[in-house]
């Protein structure tokens, strides 16, 4: 079972713990634009560079942290999810398991074709020291 970091609140632990998804356009990291690193909500794992966000221009993606790759191959789990009769690539924390978002490929709005679509509360962010 993945330990429960105590200072989650009852939004971050519906979205990690029972794969929920924040409301779009709300998060508090959907407009971070400093440079840093995007760490896990629950366990502090590195999951995402600051150099990799973007800001999305596809209907259905918008509204949420956007990424195109992983901070390091390791990072991530990458599990096909069907649910809500859809195809998605189910995003998950490599280190302590915890649901994070979905991954969509082929999509156009990054020359990666990669969409990490990421939930805000899912989410840390350390700034970079400079």
């Amino acid at each position: 079972m993945t330990q429960l970091n105590p200072s989650l609140s009852d939004e971050q632990k519906r979205v990690l713990f029972e794969k929920g998804t924040e409301q779009p356009g709300t998060g508090a990291l959907l407009a971070e634009s400093r440079s840093g690193m995007y760490t896990c909500a629950n366990c502090g794992a590195e999951l995402f560079m600051s150099s990799a966000k973007y800001i999305s221009a596809t209907p259905g993606l918008v509204g949420w942290p956007s990424f195109a790759e992983a901070a390091q191959n390791d990072a991530l789990m990458l599990t096909p999810d069907d649910s809500l009769g859809m195809a998605r690539t189910e995003v998950t924390c490599a280190n302590c398991g915890v649901h994070l978002g979905h991954l969509f490929t082929g999509v156009d709005d990054h020359p990666s074709g990669n969409h990490y679509c990421i939930n805000s509360c899912a989410l840390g962010f350390s700034p970079e020291k400079g």
